[in-house]
């Protein structure tokens, strides 16, 4: 499998660099689990200032009603209640929830330390249908900024990576906060950054609008245009969520 390296300043830059990457350098192969093929590399994606504008690519399944709630399921737990009523096995949020005060502590313990590690693998992912993709976060404090390093061993490029690295920002943001840092860099790992056979053309539209189109054809500014579109979108995600718990 092919390793391959893209970086941006913002998020978007990097992304759209890592789905160009996954269409030139992608390996098409068999994916058994799921009965079809797959294009696949292995993509380390760095953004070297997740917090800079613009913030949002236009390349991904969904608005802003679908990424504040995605941001709320990962970092506020408003899905949690589904492990209790056996629909699933995990949220991220609540394999990480009671590691990130350790985070915090340990990093004001010891600011060069490199033990500041969230493991969202478990046992219970061995043999499991589904398991954790998201496997790992480090948080290292350098420069005077918090880094965050997270690794998938798989990661769906055109459906999920956008959203998995703007929630993960999100959280990133919130322990800096909490530490008085500001934010550093961010780099996403996938083990197997990867299209899905019927999503081909969907890879390639994204592609073909990268190359023609310029910045603003292809994102979006967050502050003073979708965080208020996404805020505004908050009562309506709970009361959904609301719904659901009661059913």
């Amino acid at each position: 499998m092919k390793e391959i390296l893209v970086s941006g300043n913002t998020l978007p830059e990097a992304y759209h660099r890592a789905l160009a990457a996954l269409e030139q350098w992608g390996e098409t192969g068999d994916c058994q689990d799921w009965g079809c093929s797959q294009k696949e590399v292995s993509m380390t994606m760095v953004v070297e200032e997740p917090l800079a504008e613009p913030m949002i690519s236009r390349l991904f399944i969904g608005g802003p009603t679908e990424l504040e709630q995605y941001r709320m399921e990962m970092l506020d737990g408003i899905l949690d209640f589904e492990i209790a009523k056996g629909n699933w096995t995990y949220t991220y949020h609540d394999r990480m929830k009671d590691q990130i005060p350790f985070i915090i502590e340990e990093l004001k313990r010891s600011p060069s330390s490199r033990r500041a590690v969230i493991t969202v693998r478990t046992q219970e992912d061995v043999g499991s249908e589904d398991p954790a993709c998201l496997q790992h976060l480090q948080y290292f404090i350098r420069n005077g900024k918090l880094d965050c390093k997270v690794l998938f061993r798989s990661n769906d490029a055109c459906k999920a990576s956008f959203m998995n690295a703007f929630a993960l920002i999100m959280l990133q943001k919130r322990i800096a906060e909490a530490l008085g840092l500001s934010v550093g860099t961010y780099s996403h790992r996938a083990n197997s950054y990867h299209c899905y056979e019927k999503d081909f053309e969907m890879l390639k539209g994204y592609v073909k609008r990268i190359e023609t189109g310029d910045t603003e054809d292809i994102t979006f500014e967050y502050e003073g245009d979708w965080a208020e579109i996404m805020e505004d979108a908050r009562p309506a995600i709970l009361a959904q969520v609301e719904t659901l718990r009661n059913q």
